[in-house]
C-alpha cells in the first residue's frame, strides 16, 4: 500500500477595503502558479468595493485564481477552525479597521477570524497595512499585533531597484510578501550590494 500523496501547502489570502487593492490581486496571480501550493481566498464586503473601484475586479475574476473563494461572513468555512491547516496568512490590503479587529481580538468575519486563528496556532501572518498618515491608535494596534507575533509589512516601493512601472512597484512589495511566507519567486531583483 502506497503512501497518501502530501497535502498541499494551504495558504490563505485576504483583501480588505484599504487602497491597494493591487496587492491582493497580484498575490492571487502568483501564488496560483507556486508548486505545492492550494490557495484560499476571502474579501471583506469593503475589500470587494475597493477591488471594483480601483480595479473594475469581482468574484468572477478572482475564482480562477483560487481553490476556494471564501464568503466574509460566513463563520462556519475551514479558515475559522485552527485544525484546517493553512500554514499562512496575508491580509493585502489590511485596513486599520481590520488591524484594529485582529489586535483587539474581534472575530466578526472570517477575515478577522481566520487572522486571530493564525495568531492562536503561531502561524504566519503578514498584515499588508495601508494608511497615511498614522496617529497613535493605528501605531499602538501595529505594536499589538507584533506582539501577538503578527510581521506588520506595509507596501513600500523600493527606489533603490529604480523601478519604471507601478507594476514593478507592486511586484517588490509583494516580493517580500512571498519572501515572508517562503515562497520561491523571480518578481523582482535582490539588493546584491553597491556595485
Amino acid at each position: 500500500m502506497s503512501p497518501p500523496p502530501p497535502e498541499p501547502r494551504r495558504l490563505l489570502v485576504a483583501i480588505t477595503g484599504a487602497s491597494g487593492a493591487v496587492y491582493g490581486l497580484r498575490l492571487l496571480q502568483v501564488l496560483q502558479h507556486a508548486p505545492g501550493v492550494q490557495i484560499h481566498a476571502v474579501v471583506s464586503d469593503a475589500g470587494w468595493l475597493t477591488l471594483r473601484h480601483e480595479l473594475d475586479v469581482n468574484a468572477d475574476a478572482l475564482r480562477p485564481l483560487v481553490h476556494t473563494l471564501h464568503d466574509a461572513a460566513q463563520l462556519g468555512a475551514g479558515p475559522a477552525s485552527g485544525s484546517f491547516r493553512c500554514s499562512g496568512m496575508v491580509v493585502a490590503p489590511c485596513s486599520m479597521r481590520t488591524l484594529a479587529a485582529i489586535a483587539h481580538g474581534l472575530s466578526d468575519n472570517l477575515v478577522t477570524r481566520a487572522a486571530d486563528v493564525m495568531l492562536k496556532e503561531r502561524r504566519r501572518l503578514v498584515l499588508m497595512t495601508r494608511e497615511t498618515p498614522l496617529h497613535l491608535g493605528h501605531l499602538r494596534n501595529m505594536v499589538s499585533v507584533t506582539e501577538m507575533g503578527a510581521i506588520v509589512c506595509p507596501p513600500m516601493p523600493a527606489f533603490y531597484l529604480r523601478p519604471q512601472t507601478i507594476d514593478e512597484l507592486v511586484d517588490a512589495s509583494v516580493a517580500r510578501v512571498l519572501d515572508l511566507l517562503d515562497v520561491p519567486h523571480t518578481l523582482s531583483q535582490r539588493w546584491e550590494g553597491l556595485k
